[in-house]
């Protein structure tokens, strides 16, 4: 084996990978910013939205157990779910500009693993946790309705959560995975280029 190595050539096949590095650092900077300011977003959603079921439960007075038993439920599901969520913040945070390639690569796996955690598992305990908390909440006020309009106003509620279960969900994980999966497969075939050179 020859104990020479063409710099220049080494070099060379840099100089080529280097602007598709520049593109790549580019689009993981704008995929962290993006996903935290998802993050602080939803933080701020949930926890306005838990707040708001507070002063109503305090100043309207719910008269039945069902109803305080929903406002618990709904409140607890946003709750679960942002303490589940808040963990990707450390996640993001290790994504830096003075990590190699197989690092970024590596943040990015634990990413996809945790994404489809939360878009998954943790989708599904808020979503169910949330529609039974709905349905005991409004329990009270649709049992003084006539049968005609509760069985309406259930299934409007319904509608509405099946619409963003059935469709919004679905699109917007694929969304959300298609821009990993597109940084992943880039770090891959850079991570093989180095390896090759």
């Amino acid at each position: 084996m020859s104990s020479n190595i063409n710099f220049k050539t080494l070099w060379q096949q840099q100089a080529v990978i280097e602007p598709d590095m520049k593109d790549l650092m580019e689009r993981l900077q704008q995929f962290k910013k993006s996903n935290i300011n998802l993050l602080i977003r939803t933080n701020i959603s949930l926890i306005t939205t838990s707040l708001l079921i507070g002063i109503i439960w305090y100043y309207y007075q719910p008269q039945f157990i069902t109803t305080k038993i929903g406002i618990v439920t709904i409140i607890l599901a946003m709750v679960t779910f942002l303490l589940a969520q808040n963990k990707m913040f450390a996640q993001f945070k290790k994504i830096d500009n003075t990590s190699d390639n197989h690092q970024y690569l590596q943040n990015l796996l634990v990413i996809g693993d945790k994404q489809r955690f939360l878009q998954h598992t943790m989708m599904n305990i808020y979503f169910t946790m949330l529609l039974a908390g709905i349905c005991l909440y409004m329990y009270e006020y649709t049992s003084r309705m006539t049968i005609l309009a509760g069985i309406i106003t259930y299934t409007v509620t319904g509608a509405w959560i099946a619409f963003v279960w059935f469709y919004l969900r679905p699109r917007t994980i694929k969304k959300q995975q298609a821009r990993l999966d597109d940084l992943i497969s880039k770090f891959e075939g850079i991570n093989r280029q180095m390896l090759d050179t």
